[in-house]
């Protein structure tokens, strides 16, 4: 093998997979973060690995799970990093399973939305998360998408954070099933029809 060959099929070894998406869902690991409003990122994951029948396992930085969808691969990954730092894990898995940035897709809590309601973009700014802050650090930019989820902000002034890291209300969780379900058809829909006719079906609710 002549050395541009060589070159050319170590280039070809490390190209990205068109076909292969990276989901991230961002929480806080720890029973004590489990049902709260700020790992609705991990819920929604939970929800297409428990609709796949796969499971996670963990691995570096990060629970792993993966499955087929039309002819799709969906990796869904939940960092291990702790919120803060959940840049490190995505970078990683990005490059570990040469996936392109613009199928990398993180779903997250938001305070700015009613509970409920969500809303997936191609880009756009952190909005004083911090979880977003630092994968936009790490990864080089804030062009990535990002589906939000909406935890409402039913708190009094101080309480911010004992609301974010507070567990889900009754009428709440009565509610998440369905606004789980309509989430993990959006993130399947991101993988199969694209960001743009993704937005006009699923950012209406």
């Amino acid at each position: 093998m002549g050395v541009f060959h060589f070159f050319k099929h170590l280039f070809k070894e490390e190209e990205s997979d068109p076909m292969k998406y990276l989901i991230a869902g961002l929480g806080n690991m720890g029973a004590k973060y489990d049902d709260t409003r700020h790992n609705v990122g991990f819920e929604i994951v939970d929800f297409l690995a428990k609709e796949f029948g796969v499971e996670f396992k963990d691995d570096y930085l990060g629970d792993l799970a993966e499955f087929k969808h039309k002819g799709r691969t969906f990796v869904l990954l939940k960092p291990s990093t702790y919120m803060n730092l959940s840049g490190k894990a995505v970078n990683y898995w990005l490059q570990k399973k040469k996936i392109q940035k613009q199928n990398l897709l993180v779903v997250l809590d938001d305070l700015n939305l009613p509970f409920g309601k969500q809303r997936l973009r191609a880009k756009g700014k952190d909005g004083g998360h911090n979880g977003l802050k630092n994968i936009d650090s790490v990864t080089g930019g804030n062009n990535y998408a990002r589906l939000r989820f909406g935890i409402g902000s039913e708190f009094h002034s101080g309480q911010q954070v004992n609301f974010v890291l507070g567990k889900w209300s009754k009428e709440e969780q009565e509610q998440l099933p369905e606004l789980l379900k309509y989430a993990a058809d959006t993130v399947k829909s991101f993988g199969t029809i694209g960001i743009a006719h993704t937005m006009n079906q699923f950012n209406k609710k």
